[in-house]
């Protein structure tokens, strides 16, 4: 059971702050801020969940552990799936170069749970800790108490690059050999840049990598050692009663500062045939997926190849939508659809295969997903993409960015795409 306590505040900008310092006397941490992207599906504006390493609430690394967790305790869970969980679902296997060294499923019991809503701050505490409420919520207001623990000031970030331009423009001829041959006709192709011996400050660094891409599904994690710095514009799947959501990205283009050029390339990406089609190919993919459960007749495409423009970039998303049965399993709805289409390409396991042999890099937790399931069953899961992933331990930090490949594909602008979606990632991480 947990004690619940819901406060007016007057600044939720402040509080977001607040949050974010106070989290860092907790080991393991989750954070979601949708940085003022409200829409049809949304939830919350900010979401933090906090365990310390002390607590004996509940820690879970695996599908069937999650699985009987959600049943016995009926509570909320918050974690991460990462790619590499592909393995399990499907049979496949991963043995490329891992720096990094997040295992595929983790989730925790959070002993403190605080929800942000426009000006309501809400805290769902665990009974053992219930009493907290009162003096942590005066130390959010009057900024006491935050970060205790030391902080390790920041190396200077060396990046090197996991594929060489050379190397990548072979490759990718590799996956359009792929293509032409039949074998998968989509695939998402991605890179790593990293640093090896360097320290950074995560907060630090999730900060000024959010306020450059203010993203709607941002996420801060800390999980011990391995920290995630996510500035995410992408859901995968979220699932409100019997409604599920999925929102794929397909299409990428820049922003400009000059407004007549912007609304350009807005309209140059939305009638671009070439984004198009990796669009509606993984939209189709996605349908497909959620076709395994879904009621007859009600996987619905609501939006094909609609163009949001973010700070950063504008970006080509499409949403489908299906009714699943009262008594389906979420964790079943997971299993079905993961990993994400945009990530992998179509045929999905041909696509994975053949990205295992051509990438370097173990994805780990990148093309991952991190979220929650609440107590009814219910959850909202991210995909990992646009973020920094750092290993404290190992002094490993680490940046992956990718784009997909399909027959009409050209490798110098498939390279320059991943050049502009690394941009924020670099940016943050050489200002240290």
């Amino acid at each position: 059971m947990r004690k619940r306590q819901t406060y007016t505040i007057t600044d939720p900008s402040l509080i977001k702050e607040a949050l974010l310092d106070w989290s860092g006397n907790y080991e393991k941490v989750v954070w979601l801020d949708d940085n003022g992207h409200c829409n049809a599906f949304h939830s919350y504006d900010g979401v933090l969940a906090v365990t310390r390493h002390t607590s004996k609430s509940m820690i879970v690394d695996s599908l069937g552990g999650l699985k009987s967790s959600m049943e016995e305790k009926q509570d909320w869970l918050f974690g991460y799936f990462s790619y590499d969980l592909k393995n399990e679902l499907e049979g496949l296997h991963s043995q490329n170069y891992d720096g990094l060294e997040f295992g595929n499923v983790h989730f925790f019991q959070p002993e403190k749970i605080v929800l942000l809503n426009g000006k309501e701050l809400t805290f769902l505490y665990l009974e053992h800790c219930a009493e907290d409420i009162e003096s942590d919520y005066g130390q959010l207001l009057s900024n006491r108490g935050m970060w205790q623990q030391e902080r390790i000031p920041s190396t200077p970030i060396r990046i090197k690059m996991r594929i060489h331009k050379d190397a990548y423009f072979e490759k990718a001829n590799r996956f359009l050999e792929h293509i032409h041959r039949g074998d998968i006709y989509e695939a998402n192709f991605c890179q790593e840049f990293y640093a090896e011996d360097s320290t950074v400050d995560p907060l630090g660094t999730y900060k000024r990598l959010n306020a450059i891409s203010q993203p709607p599904f941002a996420c801060f994690m800390r999980w011990d050692e391995r920290y995630l710095l996510c500035a995410s514009p992408e859901r995968y799947l979220k699932k409100v009663g019997q409604t599920v959501i999925s929102q794929p990205i397909k299409g990428t283009a820049p922003r400009s500062q000059n407004k007549a050029e912007d609304e350009r390339l807005k309209q140059q990406l939305s009638q671009d045939e070439k984004e198009r089609a990796e669009n509606i190919m993984i939209t189709d993919l996605v349908r497909n997926d959620l076709s395994k459960s879904a009621l007859k007749g009600t996987v619905v495409v609501q939006e094909l190849c609609k163009v949001y423009p973010y700070k950063q970039v504008h970006q080509m998303i499409s949403t489908v939508i299906a009714t699943v049965p009262k008594d389906k399993n979420p964790v079943e709805l997971i299993e079905e659809t993961f990993p994400m289409g945009s990530m992998t390409g179509a045929p999905k396991i041909s696509a994975m295969k053949i990205i295992e042999e051509l990438e370097e890099t173990k994805r780990g937790l990148y093309s991952g997903a991190v979220g929650y399931f609440d107590p009814n069953g219910d959850f909202d899961f991210n995909v990992v993409i646009r973020s920094i992933l750092y290993n404290a331990a190992n002094k490993y930090v680490s940046y992956s960015v990718g784009s997909a490949i399909t027959a009409k594909s050209n490798p110098e602008k498939e390279y320059q795409e991943c050049l502009l979606k690394a941009k924020a990632m670099r940016s943050v991480l050489e200002t240290d």
